[in-house]
């Protein structure tokens, strides 16, 4: 007597915005990608691509060709961010998204640890200095309790050496 076997089902495949993202990542030699699916975590994505350029120029060049591409397969970005500064370009594909970093905002942020923690509750914790008071970011100083003084810039100077004036956004 034989058995009947039913045939097996095919592993759930990514969609075709996935393997396009993929493909546009490995074209432009990204860097340690990391994808997560995070389908039970959050609702904002399916799934979160990350991965790192070796500089600013490769970073924003890495996001521009995932945004051509998409746009190619008729997948049209709901937004981008950070593509003028080019440290830290995250590009929302709507089920996607995709953060392209530089190493060392990479492991600073560390996205990876933060979405993959099984404990439960927020990955960051503010710390409360002796003073009682949280302080300015979340986290206590070190050192005397006096706030540490940070370079502040100026308004870019024209060409006359007047600073610029601020314009509204259209």
């Amino acid at each position: 007597m034989t058995t009947r076997t039913r045939p097996r089902r095919a592993p759930e495949r990514g969609s075709p915005l996935e393997g396009i993202v993929t493909a546009a990542l490995e074209d432009m030699k990204a860097v340690n990608v990391k994808i997560m699916d995070v389908r039970g975590l959050t609702d904002i994505a399916d799934v979160m691509f990350i991965a790192s350029g070796n500089s600013d120029r490769h970073v924003k060049s890495i996001a521009d060709r995932v945004i051509e591409k998409a746009k190619e397969g008729g997948f049209r970005p709901l937004g981008v961010e950070g593509q003028r500064e080019g440290e830290w370009v995250l590009v929302d594909l709507q089920d996607i998204v995709l953060h392209v970093m530089l190493p060392r905002v990479r492991e600073f942020y560390s996205l990876e640890r933060m979405w993959e923690s099984d404990t439960p509750g927020p990955a960051v914790k503010a710390v409360t200095p002796v003073g009682g008071t949280p302080s300015k970011g979340g986290a206590a100083r070190s050192g005397s309790g006096a706030p540490k003084k940070t370079a502040r810039k100026s308004a870019p100077r024209r060409e006359g050496g007047k600073k610029s004036a601020s314009r509204p956004l259209n």
